[in-house]
């Protein structure tokens, strides 16, 4: 771990938000961790991936932010704004209708002009429908039931929760996960069983409290049957 007086930084994720055609909450928080996933494990991110044995030309940044505390800011964009946003390096992944954009990590003051002036606020999206209960073989990103997040804060809890899920993978999980496109379901636990969860030696996403919400819990990361083997408690 860096020193405390080390420089920040942050993972910028921008979810494109058409006034005429939002996309639902879910969807949204599933795709923002499979966008953080795909950073990831991309070359570009890592050490010793170039074409001469070199580090990808994002690996740095992620390097250091990954040493610090991994931060993530979810903006929002549309129109000329998300075109803009596009034009930047980074990566887009889709959902069933969300639209997310990574980029690589930055200094906490060193925005890029393009997303600097994006919103944070108005990430409130709607759930048209209950979600369906997860596929067993996904793994799950459970959230507390106790907390009340806007979307853009619960998309970086879900994108926390997929990279610790990551970091408890081998090589060949991370390659079979991203093979299946990183499958993953998002959703709030039952209230029941959410001690049971906290209890379980799981992945815990602690969130340190600087926006929105106490410090404290807000996701537990659990394996599926297929893919992202980590533990799975038993369901009932």
């Amino acid at each position: 771990m860096t020193s405390p007086d080390a420089p920040q930084f942050v993972l910028p994720l921008v979810v494109r938000i058409e006034k005429d055609a939002p996309p639902a909450r879910t969807d949204a928080l599933e795709t923002a961790a499979r966008a953080v996933l795909t950073l990831l494990s991309d070359e570009r991110a890592g050490a010793g991936t170039g074409p001469g044995g070199e580090d990808g030309e994002w690996a740095r940044a992620v390097r250091d932010w990954e040493d610090s505390r991994i931060r993530k800011v979810v903006r929002r964009a549309r129109g000329a704004e998300w075109r803009k946003a596009s034009a930047l390096p980074g990566i887009a992944v889709t959902g069933e209708r969300a639209e997310v954009r990574v980029f690589p990590p930055v200094p906490l003051d060193g925005w890029p002009k393009e997303l600097v002036k994006l919103q944070v606020s108005g990430t409130d999206l709607d759930e048209p429908e209950p979600p369906a209960e997860p596929d067993p073989a996904l793994p799950v990103l459970w959230m507390n039931p106790k907390l009340e997040m806007s979307a853009g804060k619960a998309m970086a809890q879900a994108g926390h929760g997929a990279q610790l899920a990551w970091w408890g993978l081998d090589d060949a999980a991370r390659a079979a996960w991203r093979a299946a496109g990183f499958a993953l379901a998002v959703r709030t636990a039952d209230p029941a069983r959410w001690p049971e969860l906290l209890a379980s030696g799981l992945p815990v996403v602690r969130d340190a409290g600087f926006t929105e919400i106490a410090p404290g819990p807000t996701v537990v990361a659990e394996g599926g049957e297929r893919y992202c083997p980590l533990p799975r408690l038993r369901r009932v």
